[in-house]
C-alpha cells in the first residue's frame, strides 16, 4: 500500500506547476504574469490532491486531464495575442516532465509514486528544458523588452522589439519615439478605439476633436527602405521600459507588430 502525504502532494505540485508555466511563457516571448502562473499551479496542485480523494477517481480519465490542461492554460495565458503557442509549448513541457517521471520510475523499477522520484524528475526536466530552450528564451528577452505606458488613468503593457537601427525622433522636443501596433495601445483609448483605425493626418484631426486627447498628438517625418511619410504619435503621462522610466513618445503604426512583439523601440 502507497502512503501519499497529501501536504507535500500539494506544495510540490504548485511550484513544478508555476515553473512549467513560467518556463512555457519565457519560450513563447509574452509578457510574464507570475500572478497568472501562480492561479494555475494552484489549480494544477488541487487537481493533483483530488485525484486521491475517495470518489474522485474519474480526475485521472484523459478527458479530465484535457479540460485540466484547457483550464490551466486559461487561467495562465488567456488573452494573450500568442495564447494558443503558449499553450501548446506548456502542453509539451508538462509532457517531457511526465516523461521523465515515467523514465525514472521504469528504471527504478517502482511505478508507484514516490516523492523522491517526482522531485528528481522535476529537477532534471527543468534541467534540460533550459539547456534545450534556454537558448532562445535568453534571445528574446535580449532582443524584446516589457514596456508600459499610461495615459489618463489607464495602461497598457506589451512586448517591444528592441532595434539598435530605430533612431526615429520627435523633430519638435527631441524625444525618442517608439513605433506602436493599434492593438498594443487599444486599452489606453477604450472609448475611441475608431481613431487606431486611421493614419497620419486623418488620425491627428480625428484626435483633436476629442476632448482630453487635443493637444496629445502630433505628426513625426519617418523614412525607411520601404519609404517615408507620417506617423501619428502621443505623448503619454508616464512610460516604463523594462525596469526604466523613459521620456518618449508613441507613434502608431500598423506594421509595428511582430512575432512575440507589438512595438519596436
Amino acid at each position: 500500500m502507497e502512503t501519499i502525504y497529501i501536504d507535500s502532494l500539494f506544495l510540490l505540485n504548485l511550484v513544478i506547476d508555476y515553473f512549467l508555466c513560467l518556463v512555457s511563457a519565457r519560450v513563447c516571448g509574452v509578457v510574464l504574469r507570475r500572478w497568472r502562473y501562480a492561479l494555475a499551479a494552484l489549480i494544477g496542485a488541487l487537481y493533483a490532491v483530488g485525484i486521491y480523494l475517495p470518489g474522485l477517481g474519474w480526475l485521472g480519465l484523459p478527458a479530465a486531464k484535457l479540460c485540466l490542461w484547457l483550464i490551466m492554460a486559461l487561467a495562465a495565458y488567456g488573452g494573450e495575442e500568442r495564447m494558443l503557442r503558449c499553450g501548446v509549448v506548456f502542453a509539451a513541457v508538462s509532457a517531457a516532465f511526465g516523461g521523465f517521471i515515467w523514465a525514472l520510475q521504469l528504471a527504478g523499477g517502482r511505478p508507484a509514486f514516490d516523492m523522491r522520484t517526482l522531485l528528481l524528475s522535476f529537477t532534471l526536466c527543468y534541467a534540460t528544458l533550459r539547456l534545450i530552450f534556454g537558448g532562445k528564451a535568453r534571445l528574446a528577452e535580449e532582443k524584446r523588452i516589457k514596456v508600459e505606458l499610461w495615459l489618463g488613468g489607464r495602461t497598457a503593457e506589451f512586448m517591444a522589439l528592441v532595434d539598435t537601427g530605430n533612431q526615429l525622433t520627435d523633430p519638435v522636443s527631441g524625444k525618442a519615439v517608439m513605433v506602436v501596433s493599434p492593438q498594443a495601445v487599444e486599452p489606453l483609448f477604450p472609448h475611441h478605439t475608431e481613431l487606431l483605425e486611421l493614419e497620419g493626418v486623418e488620425m491627428l484631426q480625428s484626435a483633436d476633436a476629442v476632448d482630453g486627447l487635443r493637444g496629445r498628438f502630433r505628426l513625426i517625418p519617418y523614412s525607411s527602405v520601404g519609404g517615408s511619410g507620417l506617423l501619428c504619435a502621443f505623448h503619454p503621462d508616464k512610460a516604463r521600459c523594462g525596469e526604466r522610466e523613459l521620456e518618449i513618445m508613441a507613434a502608431i503604426s500598423k506594421n509595428a507588430a511582430g512575432d512575440g512583439f507589438q512595438a519596436i523601440i
